[in-house]
């Protein structure tokens, strides 16, 4: 795991006459680097004709003032704000094309990790400059282009003044629309980002969180947003302080811009500071999934692979999920305790744990026993033979006759009695994912007909999702010896931060045990419909789980019912091949498939409103889950 993330901030400059002192100036107010113009901004260039046509003298500062390491760690240069390559006159438009193409090349020939420059309105007036910018990203280019955008549009106050007797507002396009129509045209370049210029009236709570799952690179924040405290020390008002704590999950950076208002620059870092350590908390979910943010996993395939010592171990840290399966099965015990009659009451309950790992269940079904005075006796089922290793020496050492160790696979085990009580950790992100239902429909005929199985019930549960972050994650993942669309066809397990819920999740497919059907079939289907709520873009579904484990006992990772500090599992992700875009006022109607053979089971899925996209994952090409 990695440490803990300290803040990033950069210092904007309009001008920088001499650029190590600047830098020096920036390190001493605690700034990690600088944004300044790649060229004086008044140093204006015709390469067509004009006076300058014929101009000898260098257009900016040499190389050689800073070394590599400098320019490519310290300084993201900012693209002359006159430059209009969609400009209506064709000699500013060629000769501001000529000019941006000279400042792309030297940000690649200082080998800048990033540019920067403003977008000014809507894809009508940007077009070129969009494809100039796909085509520069296209080739290998080593900068980031960081797109300032502000997070209103100006014309929105201007307008409410001008229909002020109304009392109404006259519409007008956010400014996500821009960013959105500029990276759907260069095909949602993972080097393409956002430096979102925060203002001084925040939107609406529906565009914020539609910003949280763009690729926020850092958020500008211009010197007249803070006011001053008691002490004279620049601060932020409530409302844009929880904005910021909100964006300070995703990997992004704050960048001060503007005249500095108080003694020195560092002020404004130190509050900053301040905030960003206020909102890092250290909880067990946070240590355990730092580092793993918007991180694509495989799901585990526990019957397919045996599992390996430190997964063991990671998953045996969880502070609530082994206590809560404790509870359930100190409930159940109580409830079997209570059928029993006198004569029975020191016959000990029979506890199967199947799929025993190494041993996390057994000794809460040995502290439930201890707890409910109920005496018990365990077989612990497991068909890895290395964890098997550890339970016989727990066996040996601690449990003595009270545990009988099985190496075998609970499908195929033969057991000497019935249970009463059948116990299993078999639950994947999604639920059924891990081959739950097939392994206790499998071991279910070793329970009795009044027998309990932990857990009784498990439901999954999709949600559709706005994240460039994951859509780019996903593309960039290839393999020649497969299906070209492999990678969109298979499902990751994810710890989601970079990315806006459009819906809220809605549940799915639903598993209860034990399983009375005369006909045992646990393939399923379902379609789902979700509304939209305003413009966006759908780049897949995030999956859930909750799980009944006895009477009101719960665990679950759906976000509203999230059991706290449950670190067991993260999110599951369906991605789709291409991005389809939304209207608010728009109907999702998704569909998805649990198909089973004699060998395999896999996930199909696939879209029908507001347009039809073809199935994903067909007779499971891409991915399966081996029985």
């Amino acid at each position: 795991m990695s440490g803990e993330r300290r803040i990033s901030c950069g210092l904007e400059l309009c001008v920088v006459p001499e650029l190590h002192q600047c830098l020096c100036f920036a390190k001493d107010c605690k700034y990690d680097y600088i944004i300044v113009p790649l060229v004086h901004p008044r140093y204006k260039r015709e390469f067509l004709s004009g006076p300058a046509k014929d101009r000898t003298d260098p257009f900016t500062r040499p190389d050689m003032i800073l070394c590599n390491s400098d320019w490519s760690g310290l300084v993201v240069g900012k693209i002359s704000s006159y430059i209009d390559v969609d400009s209506s006159i064709p000699n500013i438009a060629k000769n501001s094309v000529l000019t941006l193409n000279q400042e792309f090349d030297l940000a690649s020939h200082l080998s800048l990790i990033a540019i920067t420059m403003k977008l000014k309105g809507n894809i009508d007036r940007n077009i070129n400059l969009a494809r100039i910018i796909a085509d520069k990203l296209a080739s290998p280019v080593s900068f980031q282009v960081w797109l300032q955008v502000p997070m209103e549009n100006s014309l929105k106050q201007v307008n409410y003044y001008r229909d002020e007797e109304n009392l109404s507002e006259i519409k007008t396009e956010s400014t996500w629309e821009w960013w959105n129509a500029f990276r759907v045209i260069c095909d949602f370049d993972r080097k393409l980002g956002v430096a979102l210029i925060v203002s001084h009236d925040l939107p609406e709570e529906e565009e914020i969180n539609r910003w949280l799952g763009e690729p926020i690179k850092c958020l500008i924040l211009p010197t007249t947003l803070f006011m001053s405290n008691k002490k004279g020390f620049p601060v932020l008002g409530r409302a844009h302080q929880m904005f910021i704590k909100r964006f300070c999950s995703l990997e992004m950076q704050f960048v001060i811009t503007g005249a500095n208002r108080y003694e020195n620059f560092s002020l404004y870092y130190h509050y900053l500071n301040h905030i960003w350590k206020s909102w890092q908390t250290d909880g067990p979910i946070e240590r355990y999934a730092r580092g793993y943010e918007d991180f694509l996993q495989c799901p585990l395939q526990p019957l397919m692979d045996n599992l390996e010592s430190g997964t063991y171990e990671v998953f045996e840290k969880d502070p609530v999920k082994y206590s809560q399966y404790q509870l359930a099965i100190y409930k159940a015990l109580l409830a079997k305790a209570s059928t029993n009659d006198e004569s029975n009451k020191n016959v000990p309950v029979i506890i199967m744990v199947v799929g025993a790992g190494r041993g996390p269940l057994v000794r809460a079904a040995l502290n439930a026993s201890h707890s409910a005075h109920v005496p018990v006796k365990v077989y612990a089922v497991e068909k890895n033979p290395n964890a098997v290793l550890t339970l016989q020496a727990l066996q040996k050492e601690m449990w003595m006759d009270k545990v009988t160790v099985v190496s075998s696979d609970m499908r195929n085990w033969i057991a000497p009695e019935k249970a009463d009580i059948l116990v299993s950790e078999l639950l994947g992100s999604f639920g059924d994912n891990e081959l739950s239902p097939e392994c206790l429909d499998g071991v279910q005929r070793h329970l009795k007909p009044s027998g309990i199985s932990i857990p009784e019930s498990y439901t999954s549960y999709i949600a559709p999702v706005q994240s460039s972050k994951l859509f780019n994650e996903v593309r960039q993942c290839k393999d020649k010896d497969k299906h070209p669309l492999t990678h969109f066809e298979t499902p990751y397990v994810v710890h989601l931060q970079n990315k806006y819920d459009i819906a809220p999740t809605q549940p799915l497919f639903t598993f209860k045990h034990p399983n009375n059907d005369s006909t045992v079939d646990n393939s399923r289907y379902a379609m789902r419909k979700f509304s939209v709520q305003q413009n966006t873009i759908l780049h897949g579904f995030s999956g859930y789980f909750d799980s009944v484990l006895f009477e009101d006992v719960m665990i679950s990772i759906e976000p509203e019912t999230h059991s706290p500090g449950m670190i067991s599992w993260f999110p599951i992700f369906f991605p789709i091949k291409e991005p389809i875009h939304l209207k608010g006022g728009d109907e999702i109607c998704v569909h998805f498939w649990r198909q089973c053979s004699s060998k395999n089971v896999w996930y199909e899925w696939s879209v029908s409103k507001p347009v039809p996209i073809g199935i994903h994952n067909p007779n499971g090409r891409s991915y399966t889950i081996g029985l």
